[in-house]
């Protein structure tokens, strides 16, 4: 078996979206999952690492039903892909601020007894991560090379900024999610492609 045919997906989708750039900025959280650095200064992130983790993440979030998982996306870039992975999967999506207390105020009328949480970014869904924190819930979290990752369970690494790359994953989870429940059998039977989730 090639290496190519281990990957979740083909090598090149990862590449075609940047998945694997990251920033200049480098913390220590992200630097096992580092390749290298370029010329221009930006950091590669491992497309290996990132593929095994995607993998990872689909697999534990399939140990849980939809309504028992919430995923926050407060980065505009993703909220096409998020809403798209929320239709298909029923998995409840904040996009946009997230509303505080959402996890922790029982007198809210959406307060959510959910069981893990995925975040798009740790640092501008912070609010989440903190509630997440609060009420004890694992945090899987897609991160980039300028992440810190103190509260979070399980590290995605990856390009979480941009529109593309973002969709990608969502695209990835919502169907590996879905054959795990057993939704569907094989990828063929997820009718949305990648590029309802990366459009031009």
């Amino acid at each position: 078996m090639t290496q190519q045919q281990e990957f979740l997906i083909p090598l090149d989708l990862y590449l075609k979206v940047g998945l694997h750039i990251g920033t200049k900025f480098r913390t220590k959280y992200m630097e096992p999952f580092i390749y290298r650095v370029r010329s221009d200064g930006l950091a590669v992130l491992n497309v290996q690492k990132i593929d095994e983790r995607i993998g990872v993440a689909a697999r534990f979030l399939s140990q849980y039903k939809p309504e028992e998982i919430i995923v926050t996306c407060r980065r505009e870039n993703g909220w096409r892909a998020a809403k798209l992975f929320s239709s298909l999967t029923g998995i409840r999506v904040i996009t946009g601020r997230y509303p505080p207390g959402v996890l922790t105020n029982l007198a809210l009328e959406n307060f959510t007894e959910a069981k893990i949480m995925l975040v798009t970014d740790p640092w501008p869904d912070k609010n989440a991560v903190n509630d997440a924190v609060k009420v004890g819930m694992p945090i899987i979290a897609l991160c980039d090379t300028n992440n810190t990752a103190n509260n979070v369970d399980l590290i995605v690494p990856c390009n979480n900024k941009g529109k593309k790359s973002l969709g990608l994953v969502f695209w990835i989870l919502a169907k590996e999610y879905m054959k795990h429940r057993g939704i569907i059998q094989k990828d063929e039977d997820l009718k949305v492609t990648v590029d309802d989730f990366t459009p031009d």
